[in-house]
């Protein structure tokens, strides 16, 4: 379908060609919104071409207005000058033929993929194997899924990713705790999902931990050391930290014993994130683990050094000297040849390069990774990844509640599957008095309302923020029925869904709402907010180029605000007019799915009744 914004520029620049004779360029065609006190829809802005014309603002935007309501009476049926601005009036039939469009374009606002589309990797969850999801990593695989669909819906081909932290100290330090405090529990004796029941012993290995940290401290101190060298000591040397670093050499040395209690733990904490990720809605097309990647890396570090990228010091240790870009020197491998996380990042470039053709890559990590993301940038253009310097750290801002930050290691985060839960419940609380309301609703059926309108809100309460502030999680305020909240846009939707439903049972069809009447009626309120369906074009296109699918979330609320103020202004059902009943009821379709996609885009599921 062509736009009426496409149908204004083309005018436009054949406008400009007649009168003065000169090829213009689209982007020189301004067009924006008429203000709310002028007359209009649409309004041109003719500074632009002065220096073509030559004459007066006020002059080139009459002769402009003229050109168009003669030569595209289908277009504009009238204008007025405001200054250098033509305010224009969009014909009528126009915007009935607009929306027919919508209701007859399965997809309405997206960019088709085809087989030229470009491939866009997207990375997020980047769980630890140490401990279960919770709230920062809710906000993390919302945001990746979410933008993940933007991307499509503009017309790239996307994989999506994930990329495991399965090795390391701290998996070392669940693995032991289990071994000296589990007494051989497993998921199925305890009924704890798999990621849970490691996570209390990431916990518990801490606890203990703390405890002989506290008692060597003290001894050191009786023997003469200072408070502060005696702790540091302790830390170092607690029974506790001393056999974890055995474990991992071990590990490292590839150890059966060591290898197979890890795989084995490593399955439990895998069934138990398929658990949550299956109950926010997101999953992955490729997942990586940190166990193949970071040998992967060794080897590509080992490369970058023969090639002069990287140097190594007295001490063995690898490093990149950046001191050039701006930055500063960056550890590659330790002097033990042990990988960090650049060496992990670079190893699974190297994979996910060989695996697929990426044209982009975007990362989707927190903010406190900016400057690590800034150097990886660096170094995988070095190293030869052509998407290396143009790599996308989408970055976010952190999660925190009324009552402050959370703390995996002392067990007082705010666990996903927690709250994933209480989301559900409190939906099912807050709408059990209009669920009553609904004939022949079946318990399965209330429940499944319960889970789609407490994760509407849990996710649209997350998304509609802009990902690069922090935010401050209300679970209360995001359930609410009023304001800026998912339950508000879904009880729209379900509202227009039973509208249309009546309709079905008054003999209307749907094939009637994509054919109307052009010659139709249509208020001021009533083109306002075909004008706002238009843009949800622009809507997706923006968060695609912004990389903020908040763009979506507001669009949404907005546009639902809009169709709630036509509804109590105008009868839809009511009305006596059939032109202009099929026409409300064309809108009404048209709000409906645009809502659905939009909120499609954000993962948010929406009831056909609630």
């Amino acid at each position: 379908m062509i736009s009426i914004e496409s149908k204004l520029t083309a005018a436009v620049q054949a406008g400009v060609k007649a009168l003065y004779g000169q090829d213009v360029p689209e982007k020189m065609v301004q067009l924006q919104e008429t203000r709310a006190e002028f007359e209009g829809n649409l309004t041109l802005v003719v500074f632009p071409f002065l220096k073509i014309s030559r004459k007066k603002p006020e002059d080139t935007a009459q002769e402009l207005g003229q050109y168009l309501v003669e030569n595209v009476p289908d277009v504009v049926s009238r204008f007025s000058v405001v200054k250098g601005f033509v305010n224009l009036v969009i014909a009528p039939a126009l915007w009935i033929q607009m929306l027919e469009d919508i209701n007859n374009t399965e997809k309405f606002g997206f960019k088709p993929v085809t087989d030229e589309s470009p491939l866009v990797m997207i990375e997020y969850s980047s769980p630890n194997t140490n401990k279960p999801l919770h709230l920062g990593h809710v906000r993390n695989n919302l945001l990746g899924w979410a933008l993940a669909n933007v991307m499509e819906a503009n017309g790239n081909k996307v994989v999506k990713t994930n990329i495991v932290n399965d090795r390391g100290i701290h998996i070392c330090k669940s693995m032991l705790a289990w071994l000296k405090y589990g007494n051989g529990e497993t998921p199925e004796s305890t009924g704890k999902k798999g990621d849970h029941l490691i996570g209390d012993y990431y916990v518990a290995f801490d606890k203990h931990y703390r405890a002989e940290v506290k008692e060597l401290a003290a001894k050191f101190v009786a023997e003469g050391m200072d408070e502060e060298a005696a702790t540091e000591k302790a830390k170092q040397e607690a029974p506790l930290i001393v056999e974890a670093h055995e474990m991992l050499v071990k590990w490292e040395q590839n150890d059966p014993e060591v290898r197979a209690l890890w795989r084995k733990m490593n399955e439990w904490v895998y069934a138990g994130f398929d658990e949550t990720y299956k109950a926010l809605g997101v999953g992955f097309d490729k997942i990586y683990y940190e166990s193949d990647t970071y040998l992967e890396g060794k080897e590509k570090v080992e490369e970058g050094l023969e090639k002069g990228f990287f140097y190594r010091r007295d001490d063995n240790s690898v490093w990149a000297d950046l001191t050039k870009e701006g930055l500063d020197e960056k550890l590659l491998l330790r002097s033990d040849g042990t990988s960090v996380y650049m060496t992990q990042d670079i190893g699974t470039a190297k994979l996910r390069f060989q695996d697929f053709p990426i044209d982009k890559m975007i990362y989707v990590v927190g903010n406190e990774q900016n400057y690590h993301f800034q150097v990886l940038s660096i170094l995988l253009d070095k190293l030869g990844f052509k998407w290396g310097k143009d790599l996308v750290h989408f970055s976010y801002g952190m999660v925190e509640l009324p009552n402050g930050k959370m703390k995996s290691r002392e067990g007082t985060v705010v666990d996903a599957d927690d709250l994933i839960a209480t989301m559900v419940a409190d939906a099912k609380e807050m709408s059990a008095d209009k669920m009553k309301k609904l004939e022949g609703l079946t318990e399965d059926e209330a429940n499944e309302i319960a889970r789609i309108v407490g994760m509407g809100a849990l996710k649209y309460f997350i998304l509609k923020v802009d990902a690069r502030k922090n935010m401050l999680f209300n679970p209360e305020e995001s359930i609410d029925f009023n304001g800026n909240t998912g339950p508000f846009i879904q009880y729209t939707y379900a509202r227009i869904r039973s509208i249309l439903r009546k309709a079905k049972e008054l003999g209307i069809r749907n094939e009637e709402l994509g054919n109307l009447p052009l010659d139709a009626e249509l208020a001021d309120k009533e083109i306002s907010l075909i004008q706002h369906l238009n843009g949800f074009t622009a809507a997706v296109r923006q968060a695609g180029n912004d990389y903020n699918p908040s763009c979506i979330a507001n669009y949404c609320y907005e546009l639902v605000k809009e169709y709630n103020q036509f509804y109590h202004d105008f009868s839809v059902l009511k009305e006596e007019d059939e032109k202009k009943k099929l026409v409300r009821l064309a809108l009404s379709e048209a709000v409906s799915k645009v809502v659905k996609n939009g909120l499609g885009l954000l993962g948010i599921e929406v009831p056909e009744r609630m």
